[in-house]
């Protein structure tokens, strides 16, 4: 492989800003794998936001690059999986793909083929795109990919802030996870926050049912577990937790694990009152999987397939405000910022009911630029 820009490529970064910013080119913030692609001919490298090779669990993409994208380029986009049952993103899908098996990874693909979101050009031909202008890399790259088919797609994109501030909430209802912003002028700078990202942020009122010890101090608070309350029969829920006779309807909804050092030993030694056993606690994990298999495991567990699912139990008694984006499926999508206790909450009172439910939209409309009129 001879490419202007050889692997590995550290992609362009975002920093985060709170408002929409004027005069800029709008896209959509896809939630997916960050990935540049490089194609020299027949050769085809996939690399990661952390430069390793994805070449291998997304075959896939490499025959769709060979087909719609020029022959020698490099290009920066996006790896994303479409739910076939909500039609927005599917992270968790994603996240499946990250198998040793090249069997396992042939199947994936069948099952739940992936698309990949070009935005941004760094190479085309013998030239080298790093240096020019954020407007001149778009319109080459609206060129380079105007005979691209699905699973390839261009990016959506606009320079009217209003129509940007409409597509932050409406495509949230796809799975998307905000906007991102850029100067028509500014260059593809890697691994530097040239851009602005605007994410959604709100709060919500948690039980805290339970911790993991940190990895290197036993005495001190690794994360803590927050459940809501919903309905049992709630089908965004795991089978597995709908299944386990646990009576109780509190779901795992997700974690926080941001806390300096000396606080996460202060929290320890708080929490040791509650301390209880599973056989007390709705969510005795052990039970619930017995006998089930791998697959089951996994859906409980859908940021890491062989995660350990162990944890200390505690009375479900503590609320406690957190600050998330979004939700995909049951959990919050990233781990949860602590904001404050609340006393004052009932944990009963905590439920899935509190949270903001965004209009479902489907993925393919955003890509074809079917947007409903106001």
């Amino acid at each position: 492989m001879q490419l202007p820009v050889m692997p590995p490529v550290q992609p362009m970064l975002a920093r985060s800003v709170t408002e929409i910013p004027d005069d800029r080119f709008y896209e959509p913030k896809w939630d997916g794998f960050r990935s540049i692609v490089f194609r020299d001919g027949d050769e085809v490298e996939v690399g990661s936001r952390n430069e390793r090779p994805m070449t291998r669990y997304f075959p896939e993409i490499v025959a769709a690059v060979r087909e719609s994208l020029p022959p020698r380029c490099v290009v920066d986009g996006e790896i994303v999986i479409a739910s076939t049952d909500t039609r927005g993103l599917d992270f968790g899908a994603l996240q499946l793909r990250l198998h040793p098996a090249a069997s396992r990874v042939r199947l994936l693909a069948e099952q739940t083929p992936a698309s990949f979101i070009a935005f941004d050009l760094l190479a085309l031909g013998d030239d080298d795109y790093t240096g020019r202008p954020f407007h001149e890399l778009r319109a080459a790259l609206e060129q380079a990919l105007r005979g691209a088919r699905p699973p390839v797609h261009l990016t959506p994109i606009t320079t009217d802030r209003e129509v940007a501030r409409r597509w932050f909430d409406l495509f949230e209802g796809a799975g998307l996870d905000g906007l991102i912003a850029k100067s028509g002028e500014e260059t593809y700078q890697p691994n530097k926050r040239v851009m602005a990202k605007i994410k959604h942020e709100r709060t919500a009122d948690c039980v805290v049912a339970g911790y993991r010890v940190h990895k290197t101090e036993p005495e001190a608070i690794g994360s803590l577990l927050l459940g809501l309350y919903d309905d049992p029969a709630n089908p965004m829920l795991p089978a597995a937790y709908r299944e386990y006779g646990g009576g109780s309807n509190l779901s795992s909804v997700g974690v926080i694990g941001a806390f300096p050092m000396a606080r996460r030993k202060e929290l320890f030694a708080e929490l040791q009152p509650l301390v209880t056993d599973f056989a007390h606690h709705p969510w005795n994990w052990a039970a619930a999987f017995e006998g089930t298999t791998s697959e089951t495991r996994r859906e409980a567990s859908r940021w890491n397939p062989e995660k350990d699912l162990s944890f200390v139990p505690l009375r479900p008694e503590r609320v406690v405000e957190v600050r998330y984006d979004h939700l995909e499926g049951h959990r919050f999508r990233h781990t949860a910022q602590f904001v404050r206790w609340r006393p004052d909450r009932e944990p009963e009172s905590c439920g899935y009911d509190q949270l903001d439910q965004p209009v479902r939209f489907d993925v393919a409309d955003v890509l074809a630029g079917r947007i409903a009129p106001e």
